[in-house]
């Protein structure tokens, strides 16, 4: 009955056919080790080695890293010999802390230094313009510390301190020959503490003890008068280009007939806040070249609207006046949109970076030197005025300003 039925093939071949699902089985399973392999060597690799991976792919984003390790066998024997034989207590922080401070310092350049985190709060709030301190700026004259500007209504003022005194001592430590940033930053310190201040006056010495407290000082402030707009920028912070151009605004508003722009003790600030300010007479040029050796890393250009372009103006410098002072100062010396009157500037030529370090740290690090428009690195030789005016202790003990008189009557 069954002769003529036609074989089914799992029935014809039963032995043959079963074989083949067993082989991809395996196959799959071989696949799916190879790949579980793959991941957990790529994984290892990413874990153990990420950062020299991280350096390969950086610089294609134009992000620079180095994947470079030192030998840190001395400072581990260092430590572990400190650790077994030290008499006393350490703090593994602060041990941390001096390391990389040292390493950094050991760089030779002192524009690059490590800031722990008290530090770094310290230097925001200097470049926002809010400190504690008793309300005075600080810069060198005739190599000694001396009170250039006292704040209305502040510590200084109502402790009887005025412009042209020279400081000799800090809470019984000696200053007469220290620079002025170390000066203010031992006169520094937390609202409602004291610090007592010696100052020279003429031939005549005084002691203040002056109670700290929470100051606001804005990094522009402008007046017209006789038909002369004055801008005085004592910092370049995040507020300063919007504060600048504001004046400017007034100064053409009061129809004045020429403008000075004051920026005498200016340490300087963010790059970007000196762009502003430049691109307030400079319109589609160029501020500043930047150089990692001989390779150009960036050229800033002017940007907005050049509200002074054409303006009469004369710029004000000293030997206080560095880095972003000097970048505005270079720029419009170099395209003749204004003339440098003063004394030579400081010199700082060089542009820095902040980068973020665990636990509220930062490494603040040269990465370039910086060339006016006309190619000039001003390192250590500085800006040099068109007329040069000094202005001495003197001249502030008596209420004098032979500088801005200058600048006055070019105008």
């Amino acid at each position: 009955m069954n002769e003529n039925k036609q074989p089914q093939v799992g029935e014809h071949a039963p032995s043959s056919l079963s074989s083949r699902p067993k082989r991809r089985r395996s196959l799959s399973a071989n696949i799916g080790f190879l790949l579980a392999a793959g991941c957990l060597l790529i994984g290892f690799v990413a874990g153990t080695r990420s950062h020299e991976l991280y350096a390969a792919i950086a610089p294609v984003f134009g992000v620079k890293v180095s994947a470079d390790t030192l030998d840190m066998r001395i400072v581990q024997q260092a430590y572990q010999e400190l650790k077994a034989n030290y008499d006393g207590t350490l703090d593994e922080q602060a041990l941390i802390d001096g390391a990389a401070r040292g390493m950094t310092a050991a760089a030779g350049d002192q524009y690059t230094v490590f800031m722990d985190s008290t530090e770094s709060e310290e230097f925001a709030k200097q470049l926002s313009g809010e400190v504690s301190g008793i309300g005075c700026e600080i810069g060198i004259r005739s190599k000694q510390p001396t009170v250039l500007r006292v704040l209305n209504d502040s510590p200084a003022e109502q402790a009887g301190v005025k412009a042209g005194d020279i400081i000799v001592k800090v809470n019984s430590e000696l200053v007469a020959d220290a620079d002025s940033a170390s000066v203010a930053e031992k006169i520094r310190g937390d609202a409602g503490t004291s610090v007592k201040v010696v100052v020279l006056r003429g031939l005549e010495s005084k002691e203040f003890t002056i109670t700290r407290a929470k100051l606001s000082d804005a990094s522009v402030r402008w007046s017209v008068q006789d038909g002369i707009g004055r801008m005085i920028i004592s910092r370049f912070d995040s507020d300063t280009g919007e504060l600048a151009r504001k004046a400017a605004q007034e100064f053409t508003q009061a129809g004045v007939r020429g403008v000075v722009l004051d920026m005498r003790d200016n340490g300087g600030g963010y790059l970007d806040a000196g762009r502003d300010v430049a691109s307030l007479w400079l319109k589609d040029k160029l501020i500043v070249t930047e150089k990692s050796g001989n390779i150009v890393t960036d050229q800033v250009q002017s940007r907005g609207d050049a509200t002074l372009a054409g303006m009469k103006t004369v710029v004000l410098v000293n030997g206080g006046s560095a880095s972003a002072s000097e970048i505005v100062a270079g720029a419009l010396q170099d395209y003749h949109a204004a003339t440098i009157v003063g004394e030579k500037t400081f010199g700082k030529g060089t542009v820095q970076k902040l980068i973020s370090l665990p636990g509220d740290r930062q490494l603040k690090v040269t990465i370039a030197r910086w060339y006016t428009p006309n190619g000039k690195n001003i390192t250590k030789e500085g800006v040099i005025p068109d007329q040069t005016v000094q202005l001495t202790t003197d001249d502030i003990n008596a209420g004098k300003d032979p500088q801005l008189d200058a600048a006055r009557a070019r105008l």
